[in-house]
């Protein structure tokens, strides 16, 4: 599977274009902004692009009127496919988010049974009771996702819904070429869905990646060879900011090593997480880390650690943004170009040593040295080992075991390191040793 290999870039393109947060029903081809972003996202490493909801909404894309059109305010489905060959070009693969559990209020088939009630074809496409009413004075009450009654939960245990959700699909793969799904609050979706969808899609193109959107419980009921390929590893994502902002490495050793260690009983050995230290729906990491040194080797971390490294648009250079209570509008900005700089470089140079490593895509994980401030794990295929050494002190470390002997090359630097049982560690420093 090609995303276990590489590096996803995500971008909220409402926001990222600079789209107004209502549909305005305005058609501007602001999506055509991605061209002059591919040249840049090839040059970073970027595999893979993961765009938030393109299709046509009521507000932020996750209250879809038409899964056949993309939203107005981003262009025409024309703008789109220019857009996607254009970064396949820049060998960049394209993944939707697949907003399946539930649709906006403007929905078409919805409004069908705002108008017609009983009598509408649609109205087991829903859940809905109509000796009820809504918070809106529909007449009917309907389930609404999480008691967020904008958006409207679809029935996927109708096949009518589940068929027009797989037709649209295989429109997306023919009029785009896309490469992949993300799948919206996957812990919600029904189970036999995701098998049917993972069918479909395969037979579609056989390299397909479902990737899902789970925030806790156990990722091997929807991750397996029926249902998803990945899903988001938000345990690492909080130990990842948490272990550096407490100084105590061995919150994320923990949960790497729970997950992906040696030990019988780790539960997501062999499996491709993605991982991440900031996305579209919590506080950027330069803004969550109380201390700056700390934000390169945030990423020196996600990008030695298993799984499949996702990147969220302006992290990359350092951009804050502070999720707020009632809206994330400051965590989905937009940004007329790309504004690389120090930490850009160093995270394409990350970039360009994990995608180049056997041992960093696919190798086993094993716990080292492990003190409150430093933390040097292993990873190894029959092929190739590696050691990710990361020093959160600001000062220097001489890290002794015995394992760490004979002469190894520090990737991020061309340095050769001859190891007598020790490793001398800089303050704030990151070794990929090879």
């Amino acid at each position: 599977m090609w995303a276990y290999e590489g590096i996803f870039y995500q971008i909220y393109p409402i926001g990222f274009t600079g789209a107004p947060t209502s549909n305005d029903g305005n058609v501007v081809p602001r999506i055509l902004k991605l061209k002059e972003w591919s040249s840049y996202l090839q040059e970073l490493g970027v595999s893979s692009i993961l765009l938030n909801p393109i299709f046509e909404s009521d507000n932020h894309g996750y209250d879809t009127r038409d899964f056949k059109k993309i939203d107005c305010r981003l262009g025409t489905n024309e703008d789109f496919a220019e857009v996607c060959k254009d970064l396949h070009a820049h060998n960049v693969k394209i993944v939707l988010d697949g907003v399946f559990n539930h649709v906006g209020r403007g929905f078409w088939a919805f409004k069908d049974v705002q108008e017609k009630k009983w009598d509408s074809p649609y109205k087991d496409w829903f859940c809905i009771n109509f000796d009820g009413n809504s918070a809106y004075n529909d007449g009917f009450w309907y389930e609404g996702w999480e008691g967020h009654y904008e958006l409207v939960k679809l029935n996927l245990y109708n096949p009518a819904v589940v068929d027009y959700l797989l037709e649209c699909v295989k429109g997306w793969v023919e009029e785009f070429d896309i490469d992949g799904l993300r799948l919206d609050v996957a812990y919600s979706l029904e189970r036999n869905f995701m098998k049917r969808l993972r069918s479909f899609c395969q037979e579609l193109k056989p390299d397909f990646a479902l990737i899902g959107e789970v925030l806790f419980g156990d990722y091997n009921l929807i991750v397996n060879d029926e249902m998803l390929h990945s899903c988001t590893n938000y345990e690492c994502y909080k130990g990842i900011y948490s272990s550096f902002n407490s100084m105590n490495m061995f919150e994320i050793a923990h949960s790497l090593n729970r997950q992906y260690g040696p030990e019988q009983w780790c539960i997501y050995r062999g499996k491709h997480l993605m991982s991440f230290v900031d996305n579209h729906d919590v506080t950027r990491i330069a803004s969550i880390l109380t201390n700056k040194n700390h934000l390169p080797l945030a990423y020196g971390l996600l990008l030695g650690m298993p799984g499949v490294p996702c990147i969220y648009y302006g992290s990359e250079w350092g951009e804050e943004g502070v999720k707020a209570p009632n809206n994330d509008y400051a965590l989905r900005p937009c940004f007329e170009e790309p504004k690389p700089n120090e930490l850009t470089a160093f995270i394409q140079e990350l970039i360009h040593v994990r995608t180049g490593s056997d041992a960093l895509c696919n190798g086993t994980y094993r716990n080292v040295v492990l003190t409150n401030h430093q933390l040097v794990f292993e990873r190894k295929t029959d092929s190739e080992r590696m050691l990710v050494a990361i020093n959160a002190s600001d000062a220097p470390y001489t890290a002794q075991n015995g394992e760490l002997g004979g002469t190894m090359t520090d990737l991020l630097t061309g340095e050769v390191i001859e190891m007598n049982g020790h490793l001398e560690m800089p303050p704030y420093s990151v070794k990929y040793l090879k």
